[in-house]
């Protein structure tokens, strides 16, 4: 048995030089960067090397356990989307961590923060690179527990640990179906190798109600890490996390997890027209209203966090509809602008101090370098040509006009949500773009804005290039070939000129209507929940819990304080609604189990203990009393035992 020392050393470095990472005192910043860029370049470069290399078969991989007749395995499988998937892992693992080290230069617990951030690529890297479901399974995992720890890196503020602990909990719900899915593949193929497995739906081994009822068990932990309706609702919250973890998070890694999962099994998904059906409903729904609520967002990071739920839904959709290489075309691309845009935000944060839209404005003279790069991001998210986003995003609306292997009608709804969708995300898109950058300034900390410090800028320049550039890859049909298609993936359809059409529209709207002429001024205190003055990197995610409650920004919320202003800021409500469908009911069922076993079972075993305990004492008191008594009741206790015994004997004669 052999494996692929390359695919060994993508995952292996950044894991074990993050381990090395947390053994690192707080004090040590210096060697803390050190290893958590040197991790992510030397991934990079193995990346790259993989990349160039060309495609390659599942290697055989090395046996680690056995559990009665099935072995564990851990091999690796670098194909085309793999190397292609892990370079863009790499880039954006390693701006994040550059980035890091300036945005983060007051944090003292910066050392443990770029460990696991290692530990969160590697983890990644493992999911991309692996042969093996079992393997694949540690590396989904591992990445839950360390976005747990990014997203309450600060415990400071208050809505962190909660947003942690929901963003494990909703995720830890779908990974209960993806463990019980991988089982039930590897139980009736006799193996977790993903070739085997493959091979084993090809002879027939596999039934098609095993392939139909795992497919739906994967799905469920698909939904939760790629956050798609109905467990989306992490997501935004987790904004309370470091601006540098969300661009880690929304742009290469977690989220697009899952969408590479479905990828890299696609063709156990495509012998299930159930199960894609299923996918395709959940990403018509999760598009549209991520971008719905998107439009209806004041804080910057939460306006890109609801965009990344509805570019998840795109990337799903086309799965759904019979496109797995334009799925990863557009998690390609959507790797490299939203890792953009979500850096420039923290830019635009660390100078403001705040993540609320209404407290900027006129940062275009302040801030070029910021505005510039953000500009050509949101362009790339509204799928302007000819930048990355607009060749991704057109190849998934022209294969949902196609023929697909769903029913007809299903990928009309694709086709037409992913239509709406369109329009909404350019109204956000010229919504966020020009109260963020155009105007005067309505605030004093939006006037004195300046940019940030090279280390910051330089990643927005780097990011810029592919954000630009990438989309053009499409047009080289070898480029096509490394992600399984067999033509090249950009080109101009009839469904073009309509998304164009649908583009021009929403952004005209939001223009015209969905900006507020002339915003109020807003001066913020840069304080935290807890009263205290914030550092630049903190600043942002204290005023997000602000921004969900303040009266000024719903009323100026789409110009007017309407209901269905507040029904966008706030999702649709379905937080409230899952709140009032499954967790208060979770909650009495908890509250009644704890009741029934202290009442009931405590009550019991502590019953038995207090009897006892009393009778011990009646008896202790009897035992306690004076001599004469004492000798008087065993004589009296003799007599009688002596007329039992001369009546038994009577009796017996």
């Amino acid at each position: 048995m052999t494996v692929d020392p390359l695919g060994v050393a993508l995952p292996a470095v950044p894991l074990g030089l993050g381990l090395a990472g947390l053994l690192v005192r707080y004090q040590m910043r210096g060697l803390s960067a050190l290893l958590g860029v040197g991790g992510a370049a030397v991934a990079l470069v193995c990346a790259i090397a993989a990349a160039i290399r060309g495609v390659r078969g599942p290697d055989t991989g090395v046996t680690v356990a056995e559990f009665g007749r099935f072995p564990v395995t851990f091999g690796t499988w670098l194909d085309g989307p793999a190397g292609l998937v892990a370079v863009a892992v790499g880039v954006v693992a390693l701006c994040v961590q550059v980035y890091s080290v300036a945005y983060l230069h007051e944090d003292e617990r910066y050392a443990p923060y770029a460990a696991q951030v290692s530990l969160f690529t590697g983890a990644m890297l493992l999911v991309v690179v692996s042969g093996d479901l079992i393997a694949l399974l540690v590396g989904w995992e591992v990445m839950g527990i360390c976005s747990y720890l990014l997203i309450g890196h600060d415990r400071r503020l208050p809505d962190a640990p909660r947003a942690a602990v929901k963003a494990f909990l909703v995720t830890r719900v779908g990974d209960v179906g993806f463990l019980l899915g991988i089982v039930l593949l590897g139980l009736h193929a006799h193996s977790f190798r993903i070739a085997d497995v493959f091979a084993a739906a090809g002879s027939g081994a596999l039934s098609g109600g095993t392939v139909t009822a795992a497919c739906v068990l994967l799905l469920a932990g698909v939904a939760g890490k790629s956050a798609q309706f109905p467990l989306h609702t992490w997501l935004p919250d987790a904004m309370a996390g470091p601006t540098p973890i969300s661009a880690l998070i929304h742009a290469a890694t977690m989220v697009a997890a899952g969408v590479y999962v479905v990828a890299r099994l696609y063709p156990l998904f495509e012998r299930s027209t159930a199960a894609l059906v299923v996918l395709a409903v959940m990403a018509s729904v999760t598009m549209l209203l991520g971008a719905l609520s998107a439009l209806g967002q004041d804080d910057i990071k939460r306006v890109l966090a609801w965009s990344t739920v509805s570019q998840l839904g795109y990337m799903t959709g086309a799965l759904a509809v019979g496109a797995p290489s334009a799925a990863l075309f557009h998690l390609l691309t959507h790797a490299a602008f939203k890792a953009l845009l979500f850096l420039a935000a923290g830019s635009v944060i660390h100078s403001v101090g705040t993540n609320l839209v209404p407290a900027m404005g006129g940062l275009r003279e302040r801030m070029p370098v910021t505005f510039w790069t953000m500009t050509a991001g949101l362009a790339a998210l509204a799928g302007v040509p000819p930048l990355a986003g607009f060749w991704s995003k057109d190849a998934i609306i022209e294969a949902a006009a196609g023929s697909g292997p769903v029913p007809r009608g299903v990928a009309l709804i694709v086709l037409c949500s992913a239509g709406v969708t369109v329009a909404v995300t350019a109204a956000y898109v010229v919504r966020l773009w020009r109260r963020t950058f155009l105007g005067a300034p309505r605030s004093a900390a939006a006037r004195a804005a300046h940019e940030p410090p090279w280390a910051m800028r330089g990643t927005l320049l780097v990011l810029a290039v592919p954000t630009v550039l990438l989309g053009l890859a499409g047009l080289v049909p070898g480029f096509g070939a490394r992600l399984g298609s067999p033509e090249r993936l950009a080109h101009l359809g009839w469904t073009t000129p309509v998304a164009l059409v649908l583009l021009a529209a929403g952004g005209w709207v939001a223009w015209r209507w969905l900006v507020p002429a002339a915003e109020r001024p807003v001066e913020l205190a840069a304080e935290s929940a807890l009263g205290e003055p914030l550092s630049p990197s903190t600043a942002g995610t204290a005023s997000s819990a602000r921004s969900a409650t303040g009266t000024d920004a719903a009323r100026e919320l789409l110009g007017a304080g309407t209901g269905l202003g507040r029904l966008l800021a706030n999702g649709f409500y379905l937080d409230a609604v899952q709140d009032a469908l499954v967790v208060r009911p979770v909650v009495a069922l908890a509250r009644l189990a704890r009741g029934g076993d202290e009442r009931l079972v405590d009550g019991a075993v502590e019953g038995v203990g207090a009897g006892a305990g009393g009778l011990g004492g009646l008896l202790a008191r009897a035992h306690a009393g004076s001599l004469p008594r004492a000798a008087t009741a065993v004589l009296g206790g003799a007599v009688v035992l002596a007329a039992v015994i001369a009546v038994a004997v009577e009796v017996a004669r």
